[in-house]
């Protein structure tokens, strides 16, 4: 005679005995703070990052309600007269900011067309070369500009590109006329760009870096036996296996599509003229801080967030229905 085994109904997970054995659900709060606190070494090394976040991220929001008063410092969000869209529509009557749009749109795409390629193109590139040494120095030399502040870089550009730099005394000693690169409207925006790509390159392709290593080496094995040449591996293993990786990194470079850096243009601006050198941050730094025009300069910002954070969602949702990862 076999014992046949009793089939017992599965408790469902957070249920606990009485006394008498009966099952009683656990509390769901009781639960939440039992993993809370096993788990309190872990929140407690985020909070120095949250409480960054909140202070200096999400807090200074609330000031964006200055953008609907005419706002003085001395008199408060409080004291203020509250204006409604007064702002907004002064500023869109403003020929200063309309120019300061175009400058930023232009600035925008010219880094998106030839500054967020270039370091993948330099990783891939890294990535290509046999010797761990000459790779590491390369890797250490590329990263150094990334460290060195806007205003020591600017003076690097002068010294070369500048009314008095090398490449004019070069041009003048053979006879040439004379370029100020440094000083010409007509090359400001490419030079913008330039000193991005010469700035930021190197400290960019620590991600695309990271990205390729967990590349399967087997693929490029399997495609090197197939006969897959440098560039057909490079097309058909190297940029499919980033493509995860450069969809995230361009939505998160639109969500900063309208800031072209303000310290960069700021320390530029007098040897061109605002008219070529003008951006948005440039414009709501000139107009509130300077000007005293707290309104308006406020509006402005809270507009150019509003626009790239419709461009970040909007984005987000076209990579998700072509079968992508988004970001969120």
């Amino acid at each position: 005679m076999s014992i046949q085994p009793v089939a017992t109904e599965r408790e469902p997970i957070g249920t606990e005995r009485s006394a008498k054995g009966r099952r009683r659900p656990g509390h769901p709060a009781t639960s939440l703070a039992a993993r809370m606190w096993r788990a309190r070494m872990m929140y407690l090394m985020m909070l120095p990052g949250l409480l960054y976040f909140v202070v200096f991220r999400y807090v200074p929001l609330l000031g964006n309600v200055a953008a609907f008063q005419d706002y003085s410092p001395f008199l408060g969000f409080s004291g203020s007269q509250w204006v409604g869209f007064h702002n907004f529509t002064s500023m869109f009557s403003d020929p200063q900011l309309i120019t300061a749009a175009q400058n930023t749109v232009v600035l925008s795409f010219l880094q998106i067309v030839f500054a967020f390629p270039a370091p993948i193109a330099l990783a891939i590139l890294l990535n290509s070369l046999m010797s761990e040494r000459i790779k590491r120095w390369v890797q250490a030399v590329v990263y150094l500009p990334h460290f060195i502040s806007w205003v020591i870089v600017i003076a690097i550009f002068q010294q070369l590109l500048g009314g008095d730099g090398l490449l004019t005394d070069l041009m003048t000693t053979h006879g040439t006329q004379s370029l100020a690169i440094m000083n010409d409207p007509h090359w400001f925006k490419s030079l913008i760009t330039a000193q991005v790509i010469w700035k930021e390159t190197g400290w960019n392709t620590i991600i695309f870096l990271a990205a390729i290593t967990r590349i399967d080496s087997q693929l490029y094995e399997s495609a090197a036996a197939d006969g897959a040449g440098p560039w057909r591996r490079m097309w058909h293993v190297t940029l499919p296996g980033l493509r995860a990786v450069l969809v995230l990194m361009l939505i998160l470079r639109l969500g900063n599509v309208l800031t072209v850096g303000f310290e960069q243009i700021l320390l530029q601006q007098k040897t061109v003229g605002a008219a070529t050198a003008q951006v948005l941050d440039t414009f709501v730094y000139t107009r509130g801080v300077v000007g005293g025009d707290w309104g308006l300069a406020t509006a402005a910002g809270l507009l150019k967030g509003a626009i790239c954070t419709v461009l970040v969602v909007v984005a987000n949702k076209l990579v998700k229905r072509t079968g992508s990862e988004g970001a969120f």
